[in-house]
Order: C-alpha cells, then sequence, then structure tokens
C-alpha cells in the first residue's frame, strides 16, 4: 500500500472525530485502538477507545484533516520534490506570436499587454519576448510584435515552418525553450494554440493551464518545499463554470498557460519603442504533411472581431426567428450570435457561439435576446463594453451584468426596433 501523505500521532489522537468530518474525500475514519475491547492489557481510563486511520489510496494531501485537529495529532509527510532542474535559471515572459501570411493575430498583442503586467509584478529584470515562427515572414510582423510590448522577438524563418504542423511547431518552440530558458509563456487557446501548445508541455515536461481567465504574478510559498517563489497563478473556470480554480506550477519550468482572444485588452501600440530582434537558426524536423489546398467555409464567421453583436438565446422559441436577429445586426451593422441553447436545438452554427464552451467576445455593444445568462455565458462576454439583455424573467442572472435590462417578451421587442432603426 502507497504511503499516506499525512501521518496520526496516535499517543496524541484523542478520538473525536473532528478530523473525519473535516475530510471531504471520506479518506478518514474512526476505528477501535487495541487494548480497547479489553483483554490482557486492556487501556487505561484516560485513553480514548477510537483512533483516526487514514486511507493512502483516497487521501488527496489537502490538509484539511491536519487544520481540523485540535490536539495536533496529524501532520503531513513531506514528499521528495521532482521537478526542473536549475529552476532558479528559468527568466523572461514569453508570449507565441500567432501567425498567418505575415499578419499577426490580434491575440498575440493583448497577451502582449498582459505580459508587460506580469514582468511589472515579477520584476527582477525579467524581459516580454516574442516567439515567431514562419516562412518569408516580414519586418512589420517583428515591428509590430515590438510596438506592442515585446523587448525581444524570437524570429525562426524557415521553409519548414511555411505552412503550419503541430510537430514542426512543438519542435521549433521546445528547442527555443532548452536554450533560452524562459520562466512563462503564453499562447491564445486558438485552433492553433489548442493543437500544438500542450505537446510542448509535455515535450519539455512541465504543466499547462487551459482557457485563463485571470493571470497574475507573486510570492507565494511552495507547499513542498517552503520556499517563496514568484509564482504564475493562472486561473481558469472549472466544473462547468461553476468555480474558478487557481493552479500553479511551482517545481517546474516553464509555467504555461493559454488565453482565449478577447479575454485581456489590447495596449496602445508605441511605434517609437526600441526591441531586439534575434533571428535562430534551428534544424527542425521535416513537416509529415503537405497543405495541397486551402478552402475557405463560405458560412464561417468570426464573431469575435465585430463591434456589435445581437445575440438570441432559448426566448427566441425557434431557428427561423433568427430571421429577425439577422435584420437587427444588419441595421446596427454587426453580427449574429447566439448561446448554447440554441446550437443545441439546432437554431445556429456553433460558430456563432458565444460562452465558455464557444468564443470569447469584446464588442462595444452586446444586445441579447432571450438569454438567461448562464454562468458560462457571462463568462463569455465579460470583456464587452455595454451590454443590453431582453429576457421575459425579471429574476433573470443576465440583467445582473447588463447595463440596460428590458424585462419583456424579445419577439415583441424585436420587431419594434427593427421599424425604428428602419425609420
Amino acid at each position: 500500500m502507497a504511503e499516506a501523505p499525512i501521518k496520526i500521532d496516535l499517543a496524541a489522537c484523542k478520538g473525536c472525530g473532528k478530523c473525519v468530518k473535516g475530510c471531504g474525500f471520506g479518506a478518514l475514519s474512526m476505528k477501535q485502538r487495541d487494548g480497547a475491547s479489553g483483554g490482557p492489557e486492556p487501556l487505561p481510563k484516560a485513553v480514548s477507545k477510537l483512533v483516526a486511520v487514514v486511507d493512502a489510496s483516497a487521501c488527496k494531501a489537502c490538509s484539511a484533516c491536519v487544520k481540523a485537529c485540535p490536539f495536533k495529532a496529524i501532520s503531513e509527510v513531506k514528499q521528495q520534490v521532482y521537478g526542473t532542474a536549475n529552476i532558479e535559471s528559468y527568466k523572461d515572459i514569453w508570449v507565441f506570436a500567432e501567425q498567418h501570411g505575415g499578419v499577426v493575430a490580434d491575440v498575440a498583442f493583448e497577451l502582449l499587454a498582459k505580459a508587460q503586467e506580469l514582468k511589472t509584478q515579477r520584476g527582477g529584470g525579467a524581459k516580454v519576448c516574442a516567439v515567431l515562427l514562419g516562412s518569408g515572414l516580414p519586418a512589420t510582423a517583428e515591428q509590430a510584435l515590438v510596438a506592442a510590448g515585446a523587448d525581444v522577438v524570437y524570429k525562426v524563418d524557415d521553409p519548414n515552418l511555411a505552412d503550419y504542423e503541430a510537430n514542426v511547431y512543438v519542435d521549433a518552440v521546445a528547442q527555443l525553450v532548452e536554450k533560452h530558458k524562459p520562466e512563462v509563456i503564453l499562447a491564445g487557446a486558438t485552433a492553433v494554440g489548442r493543437a500544438f501548445f500542450a505537446r510542448v508541455a509535455v515535450k519539455v515536461r512541465t504543466g499547462l493551464t487551459a482557457d485563463c481567465t485571470m493571470l497574475k504574478i507573486e510570492e507565494t510559498k511552495n507547499k513542498d518545499t517552503g520556499a517563496l517563489q514568484m509564482l504564475l497563478h493562472q486561473t481558469r473556470p472549472a466544473f462547468g463554470g461553476n468555480i474558478m480554480a487557481t493552479i500553479m506550477t511551482p517545481n517546474h519550468r516553464p509555467q504555461m498557460a493559454t488565453v482565449r482572444p478577447k479575454v485581456f485588452k489590447k495596449g496602445e501600440p508605441d511605434p517609437t519603442r526600441k526591441g531586439t530582434i534575434l533571428a535562430e537558426a534551428l534544424k527542425l524536423i521535416a513537416p509529415q504533411t503537405k497543405l495541397v489546398k486551402t478552402v475557405r467555409d463560405p458560412d464561417a464567421v468570426d464573431i469575435a472581431a465585430y463591434d456589435v453583436l445581437v445575440s438570441g438565446g432559448r426566448g427566441l422559441k425557434g431557428a427561423e426567428n433568427f430571421k429577425l436577429l439577422a435584420r437587427l445586426a444588419e441595421l446596427l451593422g454587426g453580427e449574429v450570435s447566439c448561446s448554447r441553447a440554441c446550437v443545441d436545438a439546432g437554431w445556429c452554427p456553433a460558430t456563432r457561439q458565444v460562452g465558455q464552451t464557444g468564443k470569447t467576445v469584446a464588442p462595444k455593444l452586446y444586445l441579447c435576446f432571450g438569454i438567461s445568462g448562464a454562468i458560462q455565458h457571462l463568462e463569455g462576454i465579460r470583456g464587452a463594453d455595454t451590454i443590453v439583455a431582453v429576457n421575459i424573467d425579471p429574476h433573470a442572472p443576465i440583467f445582473g451584468v447588463a447595463d440596460l435590462g428590458i424585462v419583456g417578451d424579445a419577439l415583441e421587442i424585436i420587431p419594434k426596433l427593427i421599424e425604428q432603426l428602419e425609420r
């Protein structure tokens, strides 16, 4: 049986059972102490007949029982820590600068702005660095990254990176990590970022937190070693968005996280900023696939790119009523989006879904009709400047975040809005 991560001092245990009540995993129980049932050596009257025992396989090392015991009879068993060698040699905050056709994705600029905040929190001379991969990369791409906040741009311009392939991208980033040893790496939770970034974490033997909504660096006590470290606090929704979990990587480097587009705001670019461009010559593995042709989906739409979104929920009662939303969006110069309920019902394609399992958006104006405001949906719109909500239920959660709320039937209000705008 594996050794339990806690130790119970049988001499100090009074059998009160408070540790059992404090354990959320059912790992503790009470049993009769040896000699409690009488025999040749019965227990003294002052000694409890019950004693706490731990199931090592069920214990999660949460330490709740240590705090719950009023007699200090339970202590943690320090396990040997395995982690990144020479961890103190890792420094700097990196941002993976995703690009397509030489144009850097907006999420990279959003992450550079956040990285500058983290740099201030980190201190110690850390630099913000951008990693730019591709072939035939224009100088405008690296200049844009410097203007957005990169102190250093690691540029890998190689024919093997002409078209995105996960194996080659993983190889390139892993080589750069081994050579330069960053403390933190951030990437956008895009189709590309999701496809290869987790494989980089496996390759360099570290952890990754996906879809973070908050990031900060602050001095934190390492639970394993007791040492104080400047750690990246990576916060993301968990359990269907019902709680927010903060995850840290104390013993491995780099600390890696992905962030959805539009979660953080872009900074104002400064064309006068000076930065260092380092051209890296790497020996990369050859691509295993060849891109023959790129076919764009004519119906695909990037709702995150619009300043105005008109969104529908279950309260629209059917797919046919999305024609009203389309007309309203046309008049406002925006686009149609929806909640997950509409995608599940087949009323709207998944590319238009807003929320934790859809897209994070940050429009200037977000109008939502018949959306109650589940926490997963609210997480996707928290970057919106102005939210206007229409719902028949006056107690709908959406009204808790709306700048303007209208209690009423969306199917009555939308036609009136269209009529007024058409005038």
